[in-house]
C-alpha cells in the first residue's frame, strides 16, 4: 500500500488524472447540452467509437491531426444530428433510437475500418499530439508539469467547461436550451423554436462527442483500436446524473472517476498481494454505480426529459 501512496503524490499521476478526465470531459459535456435540451442520448458510445475511427483515419491520410479532429467533431455533429432527426424531428423513443445510434455507429466504424486498412497483423499507428508546455504556468511547481505541459485538447477541455456554463447560464441560447428541456410549451408560447433548439443542442453535443472519440485516438492512443472508447460513453451519462446536469458538476464528476481509474492502474502495476488485475479494472465503474445510487435520489433531472414535443398535441 505504501507503493501505491508514494505514485499518487507524484505528479505523473497528477498529469494522468487530467488526461484520462479529457474524454470524459467532452463527452459529459456533450450529453449535458442533449439532456438539458430535454434529450437523452443513449448514442454517445458508438458517436464517440465512429468519431474515433473517421478523426483517426482522416490525420492518417492527411498528416495533419487537426483536420483528424474536425473530421471527428463533424462525425458526432453528423451523428447527433441524425439522433435529433428521430427523436426530435419525428418523436420516437429516445431510448430505442439512443441504443440503436450506438449499434449503427459501431457497426460502421468495424465496417470502414476493415475496408480501408484490412486485417494487419500490426495495427496502424499516427504521431499523435505531443504536449505543449505554457510559457511561466508550466513552471509551476507540481501543478505546472500536472496541469499546464499537457496536449493541446486537453486545454480545449479546460477551456469548453466554463465556456460550456457561460454559454449555458448567460446567453439568450442557453436560456432557450434550459426552457426547453423543463417546459417546451411554455418556451413555444414565448417563441422559442423547440424543435430547432433541441436539434441545436443534440447536434453540439454529438460533436463534443465527436472530440472524446479524437482524444482517444489522436493523443492518448495514438491508434484505433475497436476496444478504445471501452465503456466511456455509458460512463459519460452517469457522470452527467452525478454532476446534477451542470457544466462545472460534471467536470468534476468527470475527475473524481479519473482519479479513480489512475488510482486503479498505479494498484495494478504495485502488484498488491494476489488480488486479480480484473478487480482493479471495475472498481471505478463500481464506484461510478454507487455514486449513481447515492446521488439519483436527490437529482432533479429537467422536466421535460424523454418527452417528445408536438406542437398539435395539448
Amino acid at each position: 500500500m505504501s507503493a501505491v501512496l508514494d505514485q499518487i503524490f507524484q505528479v505523473g499521476f497528477l498529469a494522468a488524472i487530467i488526461r484520462i478526465a479529457t474524454p470524459l470531459a467532452f463527452a459529459t459535456l456533450g450529453e449535458m447540452f442533449s439532456e438539458r435540451a430535454g434529450v437523452l442520448n443513449l448514442g454517445i458510445e458508438g458517436i464517440m467509437l465512429l468519431s474515433a475511427m473517421t478523426g483517426f483515419t482522416a490525420a492518417y491520410f492527411t498528416g495533419s491531426l487537426w483536420l483528424g479532429v474536425l473530421a471527428a467533431a463533424a462525425t458526432g455533429a453528423l451523428m447527433g444530428a441524425l439522433h435529433g432527426l428521430f427523436t426530435v424531428v419525428l418523436g420516437l423513443s429516445q431510448h430505442v433510437c439512443g441504443i440503436g445510434i450506438t449499434l449503427f455507429c459501431s457497426g460502421l466504424a468495424y465496417f470502414f475500418y476493415r475496408l480501408i486498412f484490412g486485417q494487419q497483423s500490426v495495427p496502424p499507428s499516427i504521431d499523435g499530439f505531443k504536449p505543449v508546455a505554457i510559457p511561466l504556468l508550466s513552471h509551476i511547481p507540481i501543478l505546472g508539469p500536472a496541469v499546464f505541459s499537457q496536449f493541446s485538447l486537453v486545454y480545449l477541455a479546460i477551456v469548453a467547461i466554463p465556456l460550456s456554463a457561460f454559454v449555458l447560464y448567460r446567453t439568450p441560447w442557453g436560456l432557450s436550451v434550459r426552457m426547453v428541456g423543463e417546459n417546451p410549451r411554455a418556451a413555444d408560447s414565448a417563441g422559442v423554436s423547440v424543435i430547432g433548439t433541441r436539434m441545436t443542442a443534440v447536434i453540439l453535443g454529438g460533436a463534443l462527442m465527436g472530440l472524446a472519440g479524437a482524444f482517444l485516438t489522436m493523443a492518448q492512443f495514438n491508434a484505433f483500436t475497436f476496444g478504445v472508447v471501452s465503456g466511456r460513453g455509458w460512463v459519460a451519462i452517469a457522470l452527467v446524473v452525478f454532476g446534477r446536469w451542470d457544466p462545472w458538476r460534471s467536470a468534476g464528476a468527470a475527475l473524481l472517476f479519473a482519479f479513480v481509474d489512475a488510482l486503479q492502474l498505479r494498484m495494478q502495476a504495485s502488484g498488491l498481494g494476489h488480488i486479480p488485475y480484473e478487480a482493479f479494472l471495475m472498481l471505478p465503474f463500481v464506484l461510478t454505480i454507487v455514486a449513481m445510487a447515492l446521488m439519483s435520489r436527490n437529482a432533479v433531472a429537467p422536466s421535460a426529459l424523454l418527452k417528445p414535443f408536438r406542437r398539435e398535441e395539448r
